[in-house]
């Protein structure tokens, strides 16, 4: 399920994927600290790996992913204050602020999946979130840099 950006939010440009998806399944077998959940919708399915001391998410729960390339709400790019820096000391509203979770790293690699499908794949400091669904959806992503922020619908 897709849902619009918000008319108080960011421009639609900066707003490069939102969807909703139903968790799946969660391993923390492999790594401390770290899980990777497994989820789905109707168009699109994922593994995320996620800090599971930082967020906390269970099988059957719905949560909001999005992508998105900068956190202003204005849409107006911030690439060279990300790199400038970790935390942004002035008070100015962001799209962050309404997210429980957020990431920051790179598309570094797409694949086809099939006639209408694709895979992308992001790494946010190591941990990565795979994408496979419809090329319609999946369509605004490009090799670039982006925010993954999370929060439970």
């Amino acid at each position: 399920m897709s849902r619009p950006a918000a008319s108080s939010g960011p421009s639609g440009d900066a707003i490069l994927l939102s969807e909703t998806f139903s968790i799946n399944s969660i391993n923390a077998e492999k790594y401390d600290r770290v899980s990777r959940i497994s989820g789905s919708n109707p168009d699109i399915k994922f593994h995320l790996d996620i800090n599971h001391d930082l967020y906390v998410v269970s099988p059957g729960e719905t949560i909001e992913l999005v992508l998105a390339s900068t956190l202003k709400l204005d849409g107006s790019s911030d690439i060279e204050k990300a790199k400038a820096g970790w935390r942004d000391l002035d008070e100015t509203p962001t799209l962050a602020d309404g997210y429980d979770y957020v990431c920051y790293g790179k598309i570094y690699r797409f694949e086809e999946a099939g006639v209408d499908s694709i895979k992308a794949f992001i790494s946010f400091g190591g941990l990565l979130l795979y994408l496979e669904g419809s090329a319609k959806k999946l369509t605004t992503l490009k090799h670039e840099y982006v925010y993954l922020l999370v929060k439970k619908v």
